[in-house]
């Protein structure tokens, strides 16, 4: 029996949730636990109708933190949600109260399985729910570049009208204004990308990709859908123990900081994450994140 446990059922959270119900995948138990009660017995209700409709009947319910106890994954999605003219980084103090109420709660069970984290700014937040939760670092994940990493590769396609999946390429770094993409290493098929794309494409498509969730809030209020489907595919990775490289947000030992690179996962959480080789113009833009990252973790207030 496999249970995810989505702790926070806003916009990001339901989207992840409805994500699993309607997609192929292990998952047996689905919690739903959110500070407005009423809301999540409704939306534990809703989705219990729309699986009916799917052979991988899941068994939904609201419940509580005791639920943690024997859980495989909790989705962290609490939080503040990212307002109009607000960067990520503007969140970092409204969240950390957030998480620093639910993880003390979490910590009074017996939970054991792996801390999945979607809340921005998200290497930060990851960091914190690694700290406060005293895991190992490999069972602590954030969603990093993960969804960025499927925006670069929609931009690529549209552009040379090919598909998705045969576009190899990253984004690295902080999920935030500081993600860069590794040019070097990018991979159309078998071939560099700089066969097909010009360095004015690809500075292009980088602006896009940073900027698409702007845009999305600008014009909607919120993301959802995109990092719904990417938790469900970090979710899918794990409980498949499939190996898969995803670019998650991982922890790097050497700077004590959270953030996205490509990363092997299966039951484990992290079982490693891999090596890129990056040019030295590449390197410095990875340190300029890192550092990034490293400013914001020193403006949480305790």
């Amino acid at each position: 029996m496999n249970k995810v446990v989505i702790v926070g059922c806003g916009n990001v959270g339901m989207s992840y949730a409805f994500s699993l119900v309607i997609t192929k995948n292990k998952v047996d138990e689905l919690i739903l636990i959110d500070i407005n009660k009423d809301k999540v017995l409704g939306e534990a209700m809703d989705l219990t109708h729309a699986a009916a409709y799917n052979s991988n009947r899941i068994k939904i319910k609201a419940g509580d933190y005791s639920d943690c106890n024997n859980a495989d994954i909790v989705c962290i999605c609490a939080g503040r949600p990212q307002e109009v003219g607000e960067t990520r980084t503007d969140l970092i103090n409204k969240n950390y109260v957030v998480f620093k109420s639910i993880i003390t709660e979490i910590n009074k069970t017996n939970f054991n399985g792996i801390y999945l984290v979607a809340t921005n700014p998200l290497d930060v937040m990851t960091y914190i729910t690694y700290k406060l939760s005293n895991f190992k670092p490999h069972r602590v994940i954030g969603s990093g570049t993960v969804l960025d990493s499927a925006r670069l590769r929609c931009l690529i396609a549209d552009k040379l009208e090919v598909s998705p999946k045969n576009i190899h390429a990253y984004v690295i770094g902080e999920h935030g204004d500081s993600e860069f993409i590794p040019w070097s290493s990018a991979m159309i098929g078998l071939n560099k990308a700089n066969m097909y794309l010009s360095e004015n494409d690809c500075s292009k498509i980088l602006y896009e990709v940073r900027t698409s969730a702007y845009d999305i809030i600008n014009k909607k209020g919120n993301t959802c859908y995109g990092i719904g489907m990417c938790l469900t595919n970090i979710t899918n990775a794990i409980l498949n123990n499939s190996n898969e490289i995803m670019t998650v947000s991982a922890y790097n030992k050497e700077h004590n900081i959270y953030f996205g690179m490509p990363s092997i996962l299966n039951r484990e959480g992290i079982k490693e994450t891999q090596f890129l080789e990056l040019n030295r113009e590449e390197r410095d833009r990875l340190i300029e994140s890192m550092e990034t990252i490293k400013e914001t973790i020193s403006k949480i207030k305790d």
